[in-house]
């Protein structure tokens, strides 16, 4: 045993010598990025292993003793890690060790369903499909949402992950952005809102989202919605319309589509639609629950992004004229 002790006693000796001065040198990189794969539970000799198949050039067995003797082979994080530059053996072992994986991004945007957003985490590099193929309705059980529709459910924004990760944990973390956007801008309704939940106000914050891009108009478009909700007059809104026409949407809205009813088509049906049409950004939840104060029933796009609104239907018909069909 004392053989055996004093053995390693010099064999740990030896390495701190020479690693005193290796440790402080820059390695060579074969190419850039070196791509690094760390898998759970690897010991140390496969870690060392994998550092050196990357193309960093390292002394493996100098590497493998430090880490060793260090502890820090037990203190290495799993992940995808890219490596650039001229790192020290030291500064690469700290990465690891801190766990500063490969990170890419995906802007999820506003005012885009949930079928494109599934499309654009597909695309997105480096990010595990597990929802392609899933149903909507499994993503949801998975995401601890039985039987709740993932329309709107999302907070739109731009998501930061590590390389490999699952594009489930992305829409977790939208989920929880959306719960918790939602329930601060349903904290901060107007006492008379006709909305009687933060679903509600959900499902118009989508709306409006989607009849206007000009962020000044947002509150009045709001106002013209509470005001027909509290009147019971129809919404009336073409967005709806072409959300629940789906993939049979051309392009062109008619006047059929208007007259076809469909659980979303607020020209048949009263209220608000069953499930939000799109995904929300925060100006709109804000818009929904604190709308203008305004005698508006009606409104029509001017054509420059902007909507000209009217408290009569005589004075709404006097600006589709003007705006929609070009007459003075």
């Amino acid at each position: 045993m004392k053989f055996i002790s004093s053995l390693f006693f010099l064999v740990a000796s030896l390495v701190f010598a020479v690693g005193a001065w290796w440790l402080q040198h820059p390695l060579t990189l074969k190419a850039e990025p070196a791509e690094i794969t760390i898998d759970a539970g690897m010991p140390a000799r496969a870690v060392v292993q994998a550092i050196n198949n990357s193309g960093v050039q390292v002394q493996p067995q100098l590497l493998y003793w430090w880490i060793r003797l260090t502890g820090q082979s037990r203190q290495i994080k799993a992940g995808s890690y890219e490596i650039s530059g001229s790192p020290t053996p030291r500064s690469l072992v700290a990465r690891l060790v801190r766990g500063e994986v490969a990170q890419r991004s995906v802007t999820l945007p506003e005012g885009l369903t949930f079928v494109q957003w599934r499309a654009l985490l597909g695309a997105a590099p480096h990010l595990k499909p597990e929802i392609q193929a899933l149903s909507d309705a499994d993503v949801m059980d998975k995401l601890g949402r039985p039987g709740v529709a993932p329309e709107g459910r999302f907070f739109p924004d731009t998501y930061t992950y590590a390389k490999g990760s699952s594009d489930l944990l992305v829409l977790r973390r939208a989920l929880q952005e959306m719960d918790q956007r939602l329930a601060a801008a349903w904290a901060q309704r107007v006492p008379d809102s006709p909305l009687k939940s933060p679903d509600q106000a959900l499902i118009l914050a989508s709306i409006v989202e989607k009849e206007t891009g000009s962020p000044a108009d947002r509150a009045q478009i709001s106002g013209v919605f509470n005001n027909r909700l509290r009147k019971g007059m129809l919404l009336q809104t073409d967005p709806t319309v072409i959300y629940g026409l789906g993939a049979k949407f051309d392009g062109n809205l008619r006047k059929r589509d208007l007259q076809t009813d469909t659980p979303w088509n607020t020209y048949t049906r009263a209220g608000l639609p069953p499930t939000p049409i799109a995904m929300p950004g925060m100006d709109a939840l804000l818009a929904a629950v604190q709308p203008a104060q305004t005698a508006a029933l009606y409104f029509v796009a001017r054509g420059d992004g902007t909507s000209e609104f009217s408290a009569t239907l005589q004075d709404h018909n006097r600006a589709v004229r003007k705006y929609q069909l070009g007459q003075r």
